[in-house]
């Protein structure tokens, strides 16, 4: 038999044993592991999906939409620690803002989540002197323009009287009883409160329906460390406030929302 022969019998390959059936369950829960390890990193770290329960932010946000959450821009948390990686800016005045809140109590005793994660708008950074007039927002003595009238145009809110808020009582630690923007009530009310200085490394979050939010001004200053990112756009929507559509998250989809970018 010739060399030739010989080599090529010598370099037949064999067929490869067979895997039992251990071995492919063991691969297939390896596989799966591995998508659910990069899913949940993905999460963590740069985007979340995030839905709009409440009209605290209309007409910028509306009940029913789904938003996408850039975890990666103001430095996403490190789950199960107090850890932060830097982000690659930081909150500015006028931002839409996620955040986990500051402790509430009036939620806790009615058994809801006392630190619930929200999406508001900044409007007062450290050092920023706030205070409302007649509904009327001012940072550092200069109209807001972003006024409490920025509502629903399809929704009619109610006159309400400005009373004096209980809620709006931590106000008085931080109120300025002399300013050159003048002192700040006795007692702060819904439309007239402040001036009250944001502390460094607090915000001061309000929602655009300035009548259907409960925000900074009833539970106080939102610390750096609580930010978790900033909404980018809307990828699903539906009308999911008052549809009369059975199904209204597959009949009464808001088609024009989705791609809506947030500002």
């Amino acid at each position: 038999m010739s060399k030739e022969v010989q080599k090529g019998r010598a370099g037949k390959a064999r067929p490869f044993a067979q895997q039992s059936p251990g071995n492919v369950i063991w691969e297939n829960v390896k596989g799966f592991a591995i998508v659910i390890v990069i899913f949940l990193a993905f999460r963590a770290f740069v985007a979340e999906a995030y839905r709009i329960p409440s009209g605290s932010m209309i007409p910028t946000l509306l009940v029913g939409d789904w938003l996408f959450v850039n975890k990666m821009v103001y430095g996403p948390h490190v789950p199960f620690t107090d850890s932060r990686i830097p982000g690659y800016r930081d909150p500015k005045r006028g931002n839409v803002v996620v955040f986990v809140s500051p402790y509430q109590a009036d939620e806790a005793q009615r058994g809801n989540d006392p630190t619930p994660t929200l999406v508001k708008r900044l409007v007062g950074v450290g050092g920023d002197t706030l205070y409302m007039r007649h509904a009327v927002l001012f940072v550092n003595g200069v109209e807001s323009d972003r006024p409490a009238s920025a509502i629903d145009p399809n929704r009619q809110v109610p006159a309400q009287p400005d009373l004096p808020d209980p809620a709006f009582a931590w106000q008085n630690r931080f109120a300025l009883s002399a300013s050159r923007f003048g002192a700040a009530p006795a007692e702060p009310s819904h439309d007239n409160w402040g001036p009250i200085v944001v502390p460094a490394n607090h915000f001061f979050m309000m929602g655009d329906n300035r009548y259907d939010s409960k925000d900074s001004r009833y539970w106080g200053f939102v610390p750096r460390d609580n930010v978790r990112g900033e909404p980018m756009f809307v990828y699903y929507s539906y009308n999911a406030d008052d549809s009369d559509r059975p199904l209204p998250f597959i009949t009464d989809i808001r088609w024009s929302r989705i791609g809506h970018w947030i500002k």
